[in-house]
């Protein structure tokens, strides 16, 4: 069992998640199917207070236990939202092993979300990369540009939308690279290539706080020399950047 507390912590250390015995009989309003590890099935459950934020246990995990802590943290987080019926208001019941919940009252399924998200790796024509960054963001960190999907758009329109309303920038057709799910909230990454019809920037002051094009030579001094820090190795964004330092950005390398 996995134990996952209201802040989205788990129960861990520095070595990674913590999967603990179950204890107790089953309670299907507590105990939610993650899926089978090593051939055991594998649970996750609300705790009141957990050990580590996932964000600081993120690049210690194997590829397994990353799988385990996403879903873990994404489901007990759903399940903390939606005690309700979405229709009627009646307080609903855990059904399919946690994978859902069903009211009592007008017999309505609620399923966990994911959010739809884009994260672009943009170059222009001489194959430098833009990096921006957010103001919240830690001094220093850099990354490629993404944005949440909006009603009735398809992820390419967003990547255009998102692209021009936090830059500036006309692309051309952009390409597909590879998807991450991410519980943080509860997005599904969905990465893109694309190329920018002109280098111009026109950084948005309410969202970017600075944007710039960079070399590989540029980007691999200025790691070097601690200037500017890139995404969580863990991340689709790193497997972005580094994808493109190696001058491998294919599906093959980010997916």
């Amino acid at each position: 069992m996995i134990g996952v507390d209201a802040e989205g912590r788990v129960d861990g250390d520095h070595t990674g998640v913590v999967v603990a015995p179950t204890e107790g009989a089953f309670d299907s309003e507590q105990h939610f199917l993650l899926g089978l590890w090593d051939g055991a099935a594998v649970f996750a459950r609300a705790v009141p207070s957990a050990g580590v934020g996932l964000r600081a246990l993120i690049d210690e995990l194997s590829e397994d236990q990353l799988q385990l802590a996403f879903a873990a943290v994404g489901l007990i987080g759903w399940h903390q939202r939606a005690g309700f019926c979405p229709a009627c208001g009646t307080a609903s019941r855990v059904i399919l092993g946690g994978l859902a919940r069903r009211c009592p009252s007008c017999d309505i399924e609620d399923y966990p979300r994911s959010d739809a998200a884009v994260i672009m790796a943009v170059t222009d024509a001489d194959d430098r990369l833009l990096l921006a960054r957010q103001a919240a963001w830690p001094p220093g960190r850099y990354s490629v540009l993404a944005g949440f999907a909006e009603v009735g758009e398809s992820l390419e329109q967003t990547v255009h939308r998102e692209v021009a309303e936090e830059v500036g920038v006309e692309l051309e057709t952009p390409t597909y690279l590879g998807s991450q799910p991410w519980p943080f909230p509860r997005s599904l990454m969905v990465a893109f290539a694309a190329r920018a019809v002109s280098p111009e920037l026109r950084p948005s002051p309410t969202e970017i706080e600075d944007a710039h094009w960079v070399t590989r030579a540029e980007l691999r001094e200025q790691l070097a020399a601690g200037a500017l820090s890139l995404p969580m190795a863990a991340s689709i964004a790193r497997r972005m950047i580094e994808a493109w330092l190696a001058d491998e950005l294919n599906p093959q390398r980010v997916g």
